[in-house]
């Protein structure tokens, strides 16, 4: 994984944040977790989230995130292929269905969405090169099912879905015909990073380890282990000797490597829920800690993510707005935080755009996912990025839902009458910072204040009760989408 190595400006420790009246619990902080550990939240979340302590309220996600049981199995979970009807109008609708299933579960369900899909794009998988939608269900299972889990425990169950053992080669990988595709990949991208504490001669001896997984019993079913394809002989695995096959794989790579890896893993959380910039200090103060707090609690994630988010350095003002959204990010935070609707047509088409943006569901561009960060931004996806939020405003406001946009403005602002204050709190409500200059904010009220004269505003007769208010809230919301402040998280 590569590491940025520019000096960060976060100097905040690992200690628990404690509000003080120098650095309060306010919007911007709960927001910013908000928008972190989730895709944004409501006005009435925020207010919620205000009335606990961050310790309390950090407690409240992960645990929630914990006890969320996964979603429902799809009657076509467990398919082989003769159990369809029509295989390929029927796959090709149930994996429609389900892309639109998990668009759901992750614009909802808070930390536990977040976390699947981040390591949707760790333990990587491509629908492109394996579409199957019972395979497809079977691995989002596992991401709902281990993403706040035992960590060794997820990469033992990973290594053996039958997505993935199609995906990297696993399937193909016999006594007779070794494949090192997915031992590479097992140390490079999901366990230690590349070149980090392995040697060829180690992907070697570990695709040995990991034959066997060759047969179904029919095309479709379950991937099984049988002894027949596998290689017994003797292998030398990190130093150690024996026949060993993947669980003992899996246990020796935690048992020699687990500083390495506890190490990689935080890092890659930290890069993700705080700062793609990581120095020698960061290294040295956070991700060390953190490592150390992975390996006390035998791999358990839960532990790390608590002490991370509960800490005074993920709360510091220089950790704001320094993320750039991802094209998910951009569309699903937009909507929560402004509690506008949307039904599966809808989901369908921000599934759909994010796609032309670069983020796929269920397709990173390859085994090593998405980049994230600056390469979710060049001069086409920055535009595609505005036009889904004015296609979007536009449905809306065509389809008897723009009431919802001028409630959004009366409950930020207390139905203000004051073009400039409202128009102050709603870009303040979508940013995480506030604008760099008091004529951006001039700027955006102008466009709030459309075509109305002005001496309507100067009278105090204008407010958000006019017929044309929709459409000028509507204004702004699309106005705010092209601020730049607005890409950052």
């Amino acid at each position: 994984m590569e590491t940025t190595t520019q000096p960060s400006c976060n100097t905040a420790t690992l200690s628990p944040y404690i509000p003080s009246g120098s650095n309060p619990w306010n919007v911007s902080k709960v927001q910013h977790t908000f928008r972190r550990l989730g895709f944004g939240a409501t006005t009435m979340e925020v207010d919620d989230a205000l009335a606990l302590t961050p310790e309390q309220f950090i407690d409240g996600l992960v645990d929630g995130a914990m006890a969320l049981p996964p979603t429902a199995a799809p009657f076509w979970s467990n398919y082989a292929i003769s159990d369809f009807g029509d295989y390929e109008t029927e796959n090709n609708q149930y994996a429609f269905e389900w892309r639109l299933q998990s668009g759901n579960d992750i614009i909802s369900e808070k930390l536990r969405g977040r976390l699947a899909f981040f390591w949707m794009n760790h333990f990587v998988t491509e629908v492109e090169a394996v579409f199957y939608s019972p395979f497809m269900y079977q691995y989002y299972n596992k991401m709902q099912t281990y993403c706040l889990g035992n960590f060794r425990e997820f990469t033992r169950v990973m290594g053996t879905d039958n997505m993935m053992l199609l995906y990297l080669n696993g399937f193909e990988n016999t006594s007779n015909n070794p494949n090192e595709n997915y031992a590479r990949e097992l140390f490079e991208l999901f366990t230690l990073g590349e070149g980090n504490g392995y040697t060829q001669q180690d992907i070697l001896e570990a695709s040995r380890a990991l034959t066997g997984y060759n047969h179904w019993a029919e095309p479709g079913a379950d991937i099984y282990f049988d002894s027949a394809t596998f290689d017994d002989g003797l292998k030398t695995i990190f130093g150690q000797e024996g026949a060993w096959g993947y669980d003992d794989l899996i246990t020796i790579l935690f048992e020699q490597r687990g500083n390495l890896i506890a190490n990689y893993i935080c890092e890659k959380l930290y890069k993700f829920f705080v700062s793609p910039s990581i120095d020698a200090v960061i290294t040295q103060n956070i991700i060390e800690p953190l490592a150390q707090t992975l390996l006390n609690s035998d791999f358990n994630l839960a532990p790390v993510l608590k002490q991370l988010f509960k800490s005074e350095h993920f709360f510091d003002e220089r950790a704001l707005g320094v993320v750039i959204k991802s094209p998910i990010d951009v569309i699903f935070n937009y909507v929560n935080e402004a509690s506008l609707f949307y039904d599966d047509t809808l989901m369908d088409a921000f599934i759909y755009y994010a796609g032309l943006m670069g983020q796929e569901m269920y397709d990173p561009p390859d085994v090593s996912g998405w980049q994230r960060d600056e390469t979710w931004i060049n001069s086409s996806t920055l535009s595609g990025r505005w036009q889904l939020i004015e296609l979007y405003i536009d449905y809306l406001m065509a389809n008897g839902y723009d009431a919802l946009l001028v409630d959004l403005a009366r409950e930020l602002s207390n139905d203000s009458n004051d073009p400039a204050f409202i128009t102050e709190v709603v870009v303040n409500h979508f940013v995480s910072k506030e604008l760099h200059t008091l004529a951006d904010y001039d700027i955006a009220t102008d466009v709030l204040k459309w075509e109305v004269p002005q001496n309507y505003y100067d009278n105090g007769t204008w407010n958000l009760n006019w017929s044309s208010a929709p459409l000028q809230v509507s204004l702004l919301l699309k106005h705010i989408a092209r601020m730049p402040e607005f890409q950052l998280k």
